[in-house]
């Protein structure tokens, strides 16, 4: 065993979660060592207590508690991705130079794991994409796990500071494509219902669900974060079923989900916030169409556009919808080139 370590946060080693950082350090700490030390106060940030997925700044002090050695370096080797996971998240990349990747997640893949995940995650299968770099890239910002389209990965620990920055100011925009049940009203404005986690949670998070607070509540609400979705109508199948785009100004949990639900609109295919009726009650329209419409999600992160953080250049990237919705496009007759990447950006 080591005794007491107080290690200091380098520059190089800024903006990333405590507990990659330790698994690097430390290849013989396991997830739930970490977490647990975590939980115990075994580990102190600067004197305070600190959890896993905090992102560490430069300068800071880490308290570490006695560690066991490190085993064996077997122990300590990349867990082993199947031939097929690797064809499959190779397939999925969509542009890269020698500081980005640019993926298109498939629905069903988280981005990073959870408890019974494994390693069949987008952070489990990047050693897949590491294509000739000692480090397997990183994510810089996450898509939920039924959520398809554009993800992005820094290739190198500096670039992905900077591209965590840039999400963190909002300086890049994302736009979201969705079918929805119903037309909303008006077909362009912003929802700005705040969001507040509801009580109880699955295994690794994936029932956890997040409750709209009107936004007069939510300087109230122990917990409640302010949201805003810009939301705009592209195309419409009479009142059944709509096509929209949508923008997260800001980025909470389940935002677009949660919002589009709350205003009576939910996403087809979304069983955890918008029920499963096809009629229109109460509460608004039900999230399955049914007929030849799939029951998946229906929400895709088609545009992203960023200013690239090593050459400065503008940089707009666009992802081909998942299989599921290209045929929901198809039998609702909506053509992806007859609208903008961006439409808030064509009304100024």
């Amino acid at each position: 065993m080591s005794g007491v370590q107080t290690l200091t946060i380098g520059s190089d080693d800024a903006d990333q979660r405590l507990d990659r950082w330790l698994r690097k350090r430390f290849p013989q700490l396991s997830q739930g060592r970490i977490e647990k030390m975590c939980r115990k106060g075994e580990l102190r940030l600067d004197g305070g207590r600190v959890k896993a997925a905090t992102r560490i700044r430069p300068g800071q002090k880490l308290r570490v508690p006695p560690l066991p050695e490190a085993p064996a370096p077997e122990v300590a080797q990349a867990p082993r991705i199947s031939d097929a996971d690797a064809q499959m998240i190779q397939q999925a990349v969509l542009w890269k130079d020698q500081h980005i990747i640019a993926l298109n997640k498939p629905p069903g893949l988280p981005s990073q794991g959870g408890s019974g995940q494994g390693n069949r995650h987008v952070d489990g299968l990047t050693e897949a994409l590491k294509f000739g770099y000692k480090e397997r890239p990183v994510l810089v910002h996450r898509l939920d796990k039924d959520t398809s389209g554009l993800l992005l990965l820094a290739r190198t620990p500096r670039v992905a500071r900077r591209l965590g920055e840039a999400f963190r100011a909002r300086e890049t925009r994302k736009v979201y494509w969705a079918a929805v049940a119903g037309v909303p009203e008006p077909r362009m404005g912003t929802i700005r219902f705040g969001l507040v986690k509801a009580p109880g949670h699955g295994r690794g998070g994936e029932g956890e669900k997040m409750r709209c607070i009107h936004p007069d509540s939510v300087a109230d609400t122990p917990g409640a974060k302010r949201a805003l979705t810009d939301y705009a109508v592209l195309s419409a199948l009479g009142r059944r079923v709509s096509w929209v785009a949508l923008v997260p100004v800001t980025g909470r949990t389940h935002q677009l989900r949660a919002h589009m639900a709350e205003i009576g609109h939910p996403i087809v295919g979304d069983g955890k916030y918008g029920g499963s009726s096809q009629e229109k009650g109460e509460a608004g329209w039900g999230a399955q169409l049914g007929g030849d419409i799939s029951r998946k999600l229906h929400l895709h992160a088609r545009h992203l556009r960023l200013t690239h953080p090593v050459t400065g250049e503008a940089l707009s990237l666009s992802a081909p919808l998942p299989e599921h919705m290209t045929r929901t496009w198809q039998t609702l007759g909506w053509a992806v080139n007859d609208v903008p990447d961006d439409p808030f950006e064509e009304v100024g």
